[in-house]
């Protein structure tokens, strides 16, 4: 299939189109419809009439931004008309509700005459929180967004202008910053004086680069004080004081180029006669006015951007508008102004320097992303770019002025934006919190892996634990060193050479010697066998939980803890649970990884272990045993299992709600619960789901990860008597930071 058919496809298949409008309230009943329109609605609309800032409390309006175009500057496509850009207005309405949860009604206006987009649009404003220009033609795009600013008390932004510039600016920051170089004695040439040239080269100035070393320059070359030729008033404003007639003469000792004009527009002679480390941002869609190889064939000490997402250093907008808006929306902010902009731009450049998420690492085939000349900029799917510009975005709107609903406390809001993310990220918040308020030593057997050192950093920056690695020290200074981490302070033991090795060899010796294992052998287990020494750490107080398992198989983690701390009194096994995430709910799954033919004794632990364990989450559990029967309509020695296990639950905990046997589907249907079963405590509302073996439970929450999109949150291990956790070979830096909550918080509650 072309790749032509294929775009072509993706907008025409199954619902046309790319956005579709959804409601938020129920309006299945009389009632619902009601309230939702006539008489109820009439309660906000007189709120409304009294206080016209109500309109925010009531309505959609604080989420919604209009995306207005004429189809005069249609991406690379030029004057294809209002109708025929609607495909990219609609795209960017995906843009932003995707990366910022920001509603968009993409609005075509079928005119050229920049007053009457103008009127148009001002006569929108009761409508929407803020106005998104797009693909409007230079000069008049500067003139009708000026216009609106004066008129309007929403935010109006033109995102071709400073969504480019934001990116580049951003990039150009840390460029200077890995060369070395002062942005005020630094020399600019922006090609291309269209509306995110001249954008480029205004915020250029405003970010300290002199305005005398700025040169803008368009098809007819330099633009110049004394051209008259092509010139308007927007272009005046950045008239050089300069000999330089041709882009040519304008590239000679330049540090910086910025390309917003044609694929070919820089030359292999031009970069050549650019200044030391040069830094080139050639944004031409869709093909650049140099490429990266080309560059890189010229110049080894280049630091090369395009807009292209086949090679490091893309300029992507996406990176700003979505959550630029969202700190404007959330702020109810009456303007976008510089200092807004400028905060978008350091934060930007702050995120480029820091540890990049396994999941964006991912997303590029798992190469490495670190800072430095092929990462001077952040990814577009990086998912902390929200967490990061829009609050820096609202604080410049609160510290500017121009914030109409004030943020009281902006860790709140960085974790509400962290919900915007998904379901799991919001119930982990609450786990994290939980982890931060007592922190406790966590023992990392594999303490030289890359990611349980990236996890560390995270742990360490937000005050989870205290970790503790297992290695030795040469290695993982050197790793550190490596990662760029500051992992000064953070306990690091090797225990070949080790003082406490003796004393835990004589530890586990009395432990283990009716067992069959020698003192010699006990000695060469902890000094050789990093899991048996961090199990044994535990037991002799020395740490509060265990972490291990990213390079191991599960037996070779769960053996060396189950001989030396054992389970906790009065339990027959150990239980493996998953927290399974879905966009409605988080539910919990058990056991899925552990007993692998469970007695009915086993279950009912099994299901008392996990309803405690759903709590440390702050779910009220509601039990199913599930089985492929209800209430024994199938009598079977397997149905039976789980009809005793219930029993002996009901009588060990009354107060918890649970039932069973039970089918997985009945357990989820209100309905047919409540005509089929009514004295079921169960209401078809159940949240924790207790498997009959290993076997079911296993598939059953690989299943719903793959398949129905669920995030696994696990295996959680139950117990033990410490918190001991298994990671999985694939769990990335996010799992682990996990993990290490949910430690953290089982060993509050052991204390």
């Amino acid at each position: 299939m072309s790749k032509r058919q294929e775009a072509l496809d993706y907008h025409s298949t199954g619902r046309k189109g790319k956005i579709e409008v959804i409601t938020t309230k129920p309006c299945a009943t009389s009632r619902d419809l009601s309230l939702a329109y006539s008489p109820g609605v009439a309660e906000p609309c007189l709120e409304i009439e009294k206080n016209p800032n109500d309109a925010y409390e009531y309505t959609a309006k604080g989420n919604l931004v209009a995306v207005v175009s004429n189809g005069t500057a249609v991406l690379g496509l030029g004057d294809i008309g209002a109708l025929a850009g609607k495909p990219v207005m609609e795209g960017k309405g995906v843009l932003f509700k995707s990366f910022a949860d920001v509603d968009v009604f993409d609005i075509e206006l079928d005119t050229k005459d920049s007053d009457e987009l103008i009127r148009t649009v001002k006569l929108l404003e009761p409508t929407f929180g803020g106005i998104n220009l797009e693909d409007i033609k230079g000069p008049e795009c500067f003139y009708i967004e000026e216009e609106l600013k004066k008129i309007m008390s929403i935010p109006v932004f033109h995102d071709d202008q400073h969504g480019t510039a934001i990116i580049s600016a951003a990039g150009m920051l840390n460029a200077l910053e890995i060369v070395k170089k002062n942005v005020a004695d630094v020399k600019i040439v922006v090609n291309g004086a269209g509306a995110a040239g001249i954008a480029c080269a205004n915020l250029a100035i405003t970010m300290g680069i002199d305005p005398n070393n700025v040169i803008l320059c368009d098809t007819k070359g330099v633009i110049y004080k004394g051209r008259t030729n092509g010139m308007n008033e927007y272009k005046e404003r950045l008239a050089a004081d300069t000999e330089a007639r041709t882009l040519e003469d304008a590239m000679k000792g330049a540090d910086i180029f910025f390309g917003v004009s044609a694929k070919g527009a820089l030359t292999k002679d031009m970069l050549r006669s650019m200044a030391k480390d040069p830094i080139v941002f050639a944004m031409a869609n869709p093909d650049p006015e140099i490429t990266p190889p080309e560059a890189k064939e010229v110049r080894g000490d280049v630091i090369i951007g395009t807009g292209r997402s086949d090679y490091n250093n893309q300029v992507n907008n996406v990176l700003c508008f979505p959550f630029l808006f969202r700190g404007a929306l959330d702020t109810h902010a009456s303007a976008i102004n510089d200092e807004m902009k400028l905060a978008a731009v350091k934060a930007l450049a702050e995120l480029a320097k820091e540890d990049v998420p396994d999941s964006v690492r991912k997303a590029y085939a798992g190469e490495a992303i670190t800072f430095g000349r092929e990462y001077v900029i952040p990814k577009p799917f990086d998912p902390r770019v929200l967490l990061h510009v829009a609050p820096a975005v609202a604080q410049a709107a609160m510290d500017s002025g121009v914030a109409r609903r004030p943020i009281e406390d902006m860790a709140k809001y960085v974790e509400h934006l962290e919900s915007l993310q998904g379901r799991s990220k919001e119930i982990m918040r609450v786990l994290i919190n939980k982890a931060k308020a007592n922190p406790k030593r966590i023992v990392f057997p594999e303490g030289d892996e890359e990611k349980i050192l990236r996890a560390a950093q995270i742990i360490v920056d937000e005050g989870i634990a205290e970790p503790i690695l297992i290695g030795e020290e040469e290695e993982i200074h050197a790793k550190i060193a490596e990662l760029n981490l500051d992992l000064e302070g953070v306990t690091i033991i090797n225990p070949s050479n080790n003082e406490m090795a003796e004393q835990y060899t004589q530890a586990f010796f009395e432990m283990r010697q009716r067992k069959g294992v020698t003192l010699a052998e006990a000695h060469r287990t902890m000094t050789r066998n990093r899991n048996y020494f961090g199990a044994m750490m535990m037991q002799q107080g020395d740490a509060d939980a265990l972490l291990s398992g990213i390079n191991h198989h599960y037996p070779e983690t769960i053996r060396p803890a189950l001989e030396i701390i054992g389970r906790k009194p009065g339990l027959s096994k150990v239980h493996g649970m998953y927290m399974m995430v879905t966009k409605k709910e988080a539910v919990f799954f058990a056991d899925t990884t552990v007993t692998i033919e469970p007695t009915p004794e086993e279950l009912a632990e099994c299901a008392i272990l996990t309803a405690q364990q759903a709590r440390h989450f702050d779910v009220e559990p509601r039990v199913a045993m599930l089985s492929f029967s209800n209430f024994g309509s199938a009598m079977h020695p397997l149905t039976v299992k789980v009809q005793k296990a219930t029993a002996m639950v009901k009588a060990a905990d009354p107060d918890l709600i649970i039932d069973g046997d039970i089918q997985a589907n009945v357990a989820l249907d209100p309905d047919l619960v409540e005509k089929q079963y009514p004295f079921s405590k169960l209401k078809g509302d159940a949240n924790v789901f207790i498997f009959p073996d290993l076997q079911s439970g296993n598939i059953s929450y690989k299943l719903l990860n793959k398949l129905g999109g669920a995030e696994a949150v696990g295996p959680i291990l139950m117990g033990m008597k410490k918190p001991v956790h298994v990671l999985q070979r694939g769990d990335d830096v996010a799992d682990i930071v996990n993990m290490a909550a949910v430690a953290v918080v089982d060993a509050q509650k052991s204390e």
